[in-house]
This record gives structure tokens, sequence and C-alpha cells, in this order.
């Protein structure tokens, strides 16, 4: 396979052996091309937010002297003096290059230096009479000469793919992406506090496993070499988690990636980031009021609020959380009467009609919750927990006591798309080996979801786990959410592409 970048245009061909040749005569006329030994002393943002208020007369015989490092972003050059906006991290600020100031010979430098550049700057402030805060350049120079011309703007869904793949690129011209990862770094540092704060500890399970288990899905493989055995990424960390919890520990969460090698979506990529949390002594109910805490938590810390809008709708994580069952769903928002949940063959036509599968087999358990999935499932917009799960669909999960065919689990939805799946765990080793048997036997009949047995977790099952509840969080579904992004690939990011070649 070809693993070279793409041929750039003729025209940005020309531009890159421009730069290079100033690149050239950099490294012929100075020696050192790429200095590395300056520290700024200020960043933009601080400067702004400490001095941009005051009026010239205010600032200016102040002399202030600061340093900053930047990529050059704008330039305009008006005969001796020049202006120039340079972008840290925490955004840009405007500096004035004079030739009465910086030297002849600097300046004649500066005249060539191209936008993209690394400067390092210093001088002292002063307010232009526009009213913007500007450094009046004293000493300048070049760290790092940009070898690719920057895009003047990205225009739409044509660029996408080059936003996601070159997110340096992305980051360097769009405020609105770097916005969105800072809410989402917001975000996790916040729950991580929350979580600690709560008497969660935090703890880190093995990516690569002997045995892929704790969800129904395709994993992806390898190769050990030393212990020549098969080895699989992670699907979810939930068997080691609940190992923990039999450990003694009472309260685990893990923010962890994950991988499942599926179909890549909007809502979907290869690998993920999702946290879950197991507590000993709670139960689904207990889950379901701290999901909600976690959640709200969450959108304050990377919005400032609890009532956000998502794709021009609001969303309420402000309000409490509706609660209903697969039953009373199917009422709700397909129309039946509670009646008609219970008639399989009128169930079985309405999944065939939205054109989703219906096996032949299905109980009646499993034909509700496939017409919520085909009908329900996509008009839940304000957070909604669906719960009372058939044990046919939910293999980890406790049965309930009053009622052994359904279990104590439940998902959270929100605009149409699952965030969170939780229940009471299933902590009976017998149950629990005899579910695996069965999805053995579905993995035996073809189904590639389907688990395997894991004798080991059954051998830990088998030394005592308290009463436990345990959830997981799509974190990157959670942070499209907060960030009203339309796209799984807006929040991550480097996501899963094809090879450019």
């Amino acid at each position: 396979m070809d693993t070279t970048s793409p041929t750039p245009p003729l025209d940005e061909n020309k531009l890159i052996a421009e730069r290079r040749e100033k690149l050239a005569a950099i490294r012929a006329q100075e020696g050192v091309a790429f200095p590395n030994d300056f520290k700024p002393a200020n960043r933009a943002a601080d400067l702004i937010a400490k001095y941009g208020q005051l009026t010239n007369e205010e600032l200016e015989p102040q002399e202030i002297a600061v340093s900053v490092g930047g990529r050059m972003m704008l330039k305009r050059t008006m005969g001796k003096a020049a202006f120039c906006s340079l972008q840290d991290a925490t955004g840009r600020i405007q500096l004035r290059v004079a030739i009465d100031n910086v030297g002849e010979e600097v300046y004649s430098q500066f005249k060539h230096w191209d936008l993209g550049d690394i400067l390092a700057a210093e001088g002292t402030l002063f307010i232009t009479k526009t009213g913007e805060l500007t450094i009046k350049v004293t000493t300048l120079r070049l760290l790092t000469k940009s070898l690719r011309p920057l895009p003047d703007k990205f225009h739409g869904v044509s660029d996408q793919e080059v936003k996601y793949r070159q997110r340096y690129v992305d980051l360097i011209t769009d405020e609105e992406a770097r916005k969105r990862f800072r809410a989402r770094s917001a975000a996790l540092g916040e729950i991580r506090a929350f979580m600690v704060a709560n008497g969660f500890m935090e703890v880190e399970t093995p990516m690569l496993h002997p045995i892929p288990g704790g969800a129904n899905a395709k994993p992806f493989v390898t190769h050990h070499n030393a212990l020549d055995q098969a080895m699989y990424l992670r699907i979810a960390p939930e068997l080691y988690l609940k190992r923990l919890i039999v450990g003694g520990f009472e309260r685990v969460f893990e923010i962890n990636r994950s991988f499942r090698n599926e179909g890549i979506s909007v809502r979907h990529n290869p690998e993920f980031t999702m946290m879950e949390f197991y507590a000993a002594y709670w139960n689904h109910h207990d889950l379901m009021d701290f999901t909600e805490q976690v959640l709200r938590h969450a959108a304050v810390a990377a919005t400032g609020s609890a009532a956000l809008t998502y794709a021009g709708r609001e969303v309420h994580l402000d309000k409490p959380f509706a609660r209903l069952t697969v039953r009373d769903s199917l009422v709700e928002h397909c129309g039946l009467t509670l009646a008609q949940t219970e008639d399989k063959d009128l169930l079985r036509a309405r999944i065939l009609a939205a054109h989703e599968k219906a096996p032949a087999h299905w109980t009646l358990a499993e034909l509700q919750f496939g017409l919520f999935e085909a009908e329900v499932e996509a008009k839940l917009w304000q957070p909604t927990f669906i719960i009372d799960y058939p044990v046919e669909v939910s293999p980890l999960a406790r049965a309930s006591d009053t009622n052994p065919a359904i279990t104590e689990r439940f998902e959270l939805f929100i605009t149409g798309r699952e965030y969170a799946n939780g229940f009471s765990e299933l902590n009976d080793a017998e149950d629990q080996a005899a579910r695996f048997q069965a999805q053995v036997a579905n993995k035996d009949a073809g189904d590639e979801e389907a688990m395997f047995y894991d004798a080991d977790f059954i051998r830990a099952l088998e030394y005592g786990m308290p009463p436990t509840g345990g959830c997981g969080i799509g974190i990157d579904r959670l942070m499209m959410l907060l960030t009203d992004s339309a796209s799984i690939r807006d929040v991550i990011l480097f996501p899963a592409l094809r090879h450019e070649g």
C-alpha cells in the first residue's frame, strides 16, 4: 500500500518550493535554523484580559515589557512598519513591527517571513487608535519556518475529511475546533474529580485481553509472539472492573479506550472512550440517580449550564430524567395498547414494516425490544431511562427478584441516541456460567458478537461478589451533545479514516 502523502496541487508545490528556498537561505546565513532557546513570559489571552480595557494614555507610559511566542496568522506591511497577528494556545495578539524599533536587518528578514511561521517577540504594550492591545516589538526572531501554506479557510462538507485527517491544520485555523476540545478536556477533568469526590477510585485495566468480554461486539484480534497466543483489544473493561469489586475495592471507575471491529458512522468510531463505574451495594436505581448527576456535572463544566441546545433543539439535563419500561415506551411512542404489546404477530409485523429483522425464534420480550429499537429509540430526545430489559438481551445483568423474565437494567437515551448502559450486576456464579454457555452456543451458531466463556471471571464470582451496580457512559457521544457536534469525528482528535493511499 502506498504510504506517501497525496501530491499537492501545482500552486501549492510552488509555494512549498519557495518556502524551502527561504529555509535554505536561513540555514546558510544563520547556522541554527530552528533555535530552541526562547521561553515566552506571557500568553495572549492573559495580556488582553489584564490590559486590553485600558486606554493608551494609561498603558503606554508604563512601558510594560512582555514576550510572546506563537504562529503568525495575519500580516500587513506599510512601508517601514507592519502589523501582524500572533496566535498562541490561548488566542491572538497584535504585534507592531517597525524598522525604527527592530533595525533594518530584522525588518528586511521579517518582510520575507510567511504566514504560519512561528515567531518570538519582545516589546512593550500600547493601545492602537482602533483600541486594540498591541505589542510594540523591539526584538523579533524566527523560531520555526513553516514549509506549507495554511489554507485560507475550509469550505463545508467537501473539506470535512481534510479537517479530520489533518487535525493539526484544523486546530490552527478554526477557533471553534479548539473550543470543542478544550470543552472535552474540561468535562473529562471534572468527571474524574466528581467520581473521586464520591468515593470512587480510578483504576487501569488491560487493553489486551486473552478473552474478549463485557459486551456483545466483534473484537479486533492480534497475536502475542512471546506468549504464542491470540489476544483481543478490549471491547469493554467490565469483567476486570468487577474482579476488583470481588477483591474488595467497593467503588471503582475507569475512563478507557475500547475497540470494536464494527461499522463507522457519525455515531461510531472503531476506538472510542467510555467511562465504566461500579459500586458495591448499589442497584440500578442508585445508578440512574448518580448517572443523572454525572451528566449534569459534565455539562456545567463544559458549557456553564445543564440546559443545552443540540441541533437547534433544547435538551434539558437540568430536569429529572424520564423513566419508562420497554413495554410502556411502546404504548407512549408507538400508539399500542398494553394488550397489543403482548401480541407477537403484531410486534413482528411492525418490526418488519420498519425494515428491521425479526427472527422466528424471538421471544415476546425480544420482539418488544426489537420494536423499541426500530421505532422508539430515535424519538427519545429528552433524557429518558429505558428500564426492565429482557434477560435474553442482557447476558450480564441481574434478573429481577420479582420477575425473572426481566433484568434490573437501564439504558439512557438523549437526542435519539444511547448514552449510558447500566444494571444491577449478576453476582450468581452459576447463573452467569449458564448465560455464558448460552452465548457460546450463539457464537457456534454464527453470531460473531456473542461472548466467549470466561472461566476466570466465573472463578472470581465463585469467591463472592457483593450486590453491585455498574454503568458505562459513552464519553464521545456525551461530548457530541455538550459541544453541539453532528458527528463523533468532530469530538475525537484523530478519528479512524481510510488510508490516504
